[in-house]
């Protein structure tokens, strides 16, 4: 069995592709369920976020082929736009991809910390299918521990940057004074708390809280002193709005090109800044068309980041040689893992031939044969069973292989070296 990983990202990816292939959350458990039906699956799961969507799979083919083509059927993609942007982790580089995303060393902003939520979001998934087994278990709860040594050993985490953080100050560059500014904030998850905050730590005049449930956006909006909205209601105060953030899990558009046309009109072509955190995308990539209207994506953020990158390089390459220890050190136990599936497979190998053997030695028994006549006969057909698929083998092989056999026979059996 192989453990493959397979995934697009924003290193591989633009927005427009992710948005296109990646699976809402909501449709994770039932994909999962028929990712696992495969034939030669025999664990999966799939983490998918804004910046990247990843299948981890322990199957019986080596090079994913037949999950590439479920997933572009999944996703109902043109042929070659996942085989293009795809790349592929095997094994070791598997386990060391799984601990570097865990940690935030393969995110847009080095060492954020929602990755690690999303990959515990992702274990709890799979693990209620039932789609993981003991290798993808393992290898999840290693990243998280991993993930944790990371953060309390380096500097990876100290001043943090995170998704939230960097798109308000993309608004800051807009809006020089947020106090006379509006802003309609659609999503109350995670990141919308996030943004939410920041908002408010920056002063903005005024902030409006979106939601599917009015319920939740009340409760931040009390947490941040701003006012709650039905998602209903959205269309109505987007007039108002002077920036629009939003990160939904919505499966299609929340904010459609005709909504912010007809926004815009009863605006009098007053600009609006707009960011789409969310893939799959909330907002209509239509609406960049229209005058007076700023969108940006998630991509649209690496100007905020670059500085970033910077002040954490010395924490990174700490955490990278934490990484790379732990991966082998996890690569030892799939090692050890395989050994003793392969001792056992042989035990029951000389198990079989052992009864065979004494089953022949006792109707010898039984027809008068003599004691000494059987045990010999025991002793020689046992021995001969159990050493000519290995003698067969060495006498086959080319000269190259013979002689890396031959050293490991040695080994196995305690033979003295020629």
């Amino acid at each position: 069995m192989a453990l493959l990983n397979l995934g697009l990202s924003h290193h591989s990816a633009p927005v427009e592709v992710r948005s296109r292939l990646a699976f809402a959350d909501g449709d994770v458990p039932a994909a999962l369920a028929r990712l696992r039906a495969l034939p030669g699956i025999a664990e999966s799961a799939i983490v998918s976020t804004c910046n990247r969507t990843e299948i981890f799979a322990m199957t019986e083919a080596e090079d994913g082929a037949r999950i590439v083509e479920w997933w572009r059927r999944e996703r109902e993609a043109p042929e070659g736009v996942l085989e293009k942007h795809l790349y592929t982790h095997r094994d070791f580089g598997a386990v060391q991809h799984s601990l570097r995303v865990a940690s935030g060393l393969d995110s847009m902003i080095l060492g954020e910390p929602q990755i690690l939520g999303q990959m515990k979001g992702a274990f709890a998934q799979a693990a209620q299918v039932k789609s993981l087994g003991p290798v993808l278990s393992r290898l999840f709860q290693h990243s998280f521990a991993v993930a944790k040594l990371v953060r309390s050993s380096t500097e990876i985490g100290a001043h943090p940057v995170t998704m939230a953080y960097a798109a308000v100050q993309m608004a800051r560059r807009i809006f020089a004074d947020f106090h006379n500014a509006t802003a309609l904030l659609v999503g109350a998850g995670e990141i919308g708390t996030l943004i939410a905050k920041h908002l408010q730590g920056q002063g903005i005049g005024r902030l409006v809280v979106v939601n599917r449930s009015l319920e939740r956006a009340e409760r931040l909006a009390r947490e941040v002193r701003g006012y709650a909205v039905s998602l209903n209601d959205l269309g109505t105060y987007l007039t108002d709005a002077d920036i629009v953030i939003s990160s939904t899990g919505a499966r299609g558009h929340v904010i459609e090109r005709s909504t912010m046309e007809r926004a815009i009109a009863r605006r009098r072509r007053k600009p609006v800044f707009m960011i789409d955190l969310a893939v799959p995308r909330d907002i209509d990539p239509r609406v960049a068309e229209l005058e007076d209207i700023y969108l940006y994506t998630v991509d649209d953020l690496r100007g905020v980041i670059a500085e970033n990158l910077k002040n954490r390089s010395h924490a990174a390459r700490q955490a990278e040689a934490l990484v790379e220890a732990h991966a082998r050190e996890f690569a030892r136990w799939m090692e050890a893992r395989d050994s003793a599936e392969t001792i056992r497979a042989l035990r029951a190998k000389a198990r079989d031939y052992r009864d065979e053997v004494l089953d022949k030695a006792r109707r010898k028994l039984a027809a008068g044969a003599p004691a000494d006549e059987v045990l010999a006969y025991v002793a020689d057909t046992l021995s001969n069973k159990l050493l000519h698929a290995p003698s067969a083998k060495l006498r086959e092989t080319d000269a190259i292989e013979q002689a890396l056999l031959l050293n490991s026979v040695q080994k196995l059996f305690d033979l003295p070296e020629n």
